[in-house]
């Protein structure tokens, strides 16, 4: 287990599968490392790549509305993604690639201990609540594993695609608030 240092380094320096030679820089998770909330998205985007940032892009205003919806900002929640480097053509990552970065999400959740792990989207659901997820039909309900309760949403980038799916992603965004709270009052009852 490395320190929040070295894991950034280790992930920066990453060479493990192909998309290390066809990156411009890989991309930490980033955010607030007390957060009791854990955003886990697919892979970085072509803008993400060029500023070593997560959601810099359009997807990320999105997000940033969503967080609003909710009273919360980008300062009080962790932000990463499965895939630590940008796929070409923004394919969705290989099975390969996932298996390259698991071990630093692994790690990220654990220097984190966060309560709540949102996944952005279908491919992040697959990997961490269920192979078979689908995210049209199972957005929003919840899963407990391994003592984190995980639920997903709609990506920001499949808001973008279908506006209509807006709504849907603020009503579950709502709920992994009242998730928390709902979780801290079993933690410390009045």
């Amino acid at each position: 287990m490395y320190t929040w240092d070295e894991l950034q380094i280790k992930i920066k320096q990453c060479d493990r599968c192909p998309l290390a030679r066809s990156r411009q820089q890989a991309v930490p998770g980033r955010g607030n490392r007390k957060a009791k909330i854990m955003l886990v998205a697919e892979a970085p985007g072509s803008q993400e790549d060029q500023q070593g940032i997560p959601f810099v892009g359009p997807a990320g205003r999105v997000l940033d509305l969503l967080l609003a919806s909710v009273q919360l900002r980008r300062q009080d929640v962790y932000m990463t993604n499965v895939v630590k480097c940008h796929p070409p053509g923004n394919g969705d990552p290989t099975p390969e690639a996932q298996e390259a970065c698991l071990p630093f999400l692994r790690c990220e959740t654990l220097l984190l201990q966060p309560p709540v792990i949102v996944c952005l989207g279908r491919i992040a659901a697959q990997r961490l609540i269920d192979p078979q997820f689908k995210i049209s039909r199972q957005h929003g309900s919840w899963v407990h594993r391994k003592g984190y309760w995980m639920t997903a949403v709609y990506h920001p980038a499949a808001i973008l695609r279908d506006p209509a799916r807006l709504e849907d992603a603020k009503q579950d965004f709502q709920a992994v608030l009242a998730k928390l709270r709902e979780i801290e009052e079993a933690q410390y009852p009045l």
